[in-house]
């Protein structure tokens, strides 16, 4: 049987660089992998003169950037077009962090042929509810989203897209950043991470049509990797998205791993998860 080609979607914030460790380790282990940039992405994200030192706060707020206007359905028509190449070469193993998930969730709805497994890493996979109406529910109650209001540098509704300042020296600004997604990090890992980071991001998490549906999605083989010391999306909504996604097709229950850590160490430590996805293959038909 052919050897899969894993496609690692990222998360908000974050592009493709944030993936390269992982891909050395998935490598030495003698697997092909592949990260995408999503539209708006990597070298194809703005980054501002305001951005850069000393910082312009008003042209922070005020300059525009090309992820403007990008929708989930963009993203996902991205996804499915790496997909269709990426399966002349063999069966596809996709993997979602975080936010990627809505957009992997997607392109499962769409094009489910071109997915042999769907693995979720600590991602959002909507069943019940849009992204955006879970974080009202109790299983997001301990995660402190004031904390980081902080880092927000503009009006999404003026900029039509989320601009965060992840160049900030406010200390308690990025001792919340830290808690939230690399409590398990040292400082280093934590300022460097915070480094591959882009200021934009798009504002379109998606309707109720973008959920999981059991006649698509539903169909794909899928894995749930739990990341134990994530609270920035908890373990009780990581298990809560696990039961819905069971629940919408029992028939085809979720795979379900855990790795220790916090929402961004199994990248920055990336050998356990890359032993964890290594495995997966062996589940290909």
């Amino acid at each position: 049987m052919p050897q899969p080609t894993y496609v690692l979607v990222h998360g908000a914030f974050a592009n493709s660089f944030s993936f390269a460790p992982l891909q050395a380790e998935l490598g030495l282990l003698g697997h092909r992998s592949v990260a995408v940039d999503l539209p708006g992405h990597g070298f194809r994200a703005t980054y501002l003169r305001a951005y850069q030192s000393p910082q312009d706060p008003e042209g922070l707020a005020a300059e525009p950037g090309a992820i403007k206007g990008v929708t989930l359905a963009d993203n996902a028509a991205y996804l499915t077009g790496v997909l269709e190449r990426a399966r002349r070469n063999g069966p596809v193993i996709v993997v979602a962090h975080s936010r990627g998930g809505i957009t992997a969730t997607a392109a499962a709805n769409a094009r489910p042929e071109l997915i042999d497994r769907l693995v979720y890493v600590s991602a959002w996979c909507p069943v019940e509810l849009d992204v955006q109406d879970y974080y009202a529910e109790p299983e997001m109650a301990t995660v402190d989203a004031a904390a980081l209001a902080p880092l927000l540098a503009a009006d999404p509704s003026r900029l039509g897209l989320l601009r965060a300042n992840f160049r900030t020296a406010d200390p308690e600004a990025l001792a919340a950043l830290k808690a939230a997604f690399l409590a398990d990090g040292t400082e280093e890992e934590f300022l460097t991470f915070l480094n591959t980071f882009q200021p934009d991001e798009n504002l379109d998490a998606g309707t109720p049509d973008d959920r999981a549906q059991a006649a698509t999605w539903g169909r794909v083989p899928r894995t749930y990797v739990r990341l134990a010391g994530d609270t920035s999306m908890p373990l009780a909504i990581q298990d809560r998205l696990i039961r819905e996604g069971d629940a919408l097709t029992p028939d085809n229950p979720y795979d379900v791993r855990t790795l220790e850590g916090s929402h961004l160490k199994w990248l920055t430590d990336p050998a356990p998860a890359a032993r964890t996805l290594g495995a997966l293959a062996a589940l290909l038909p």
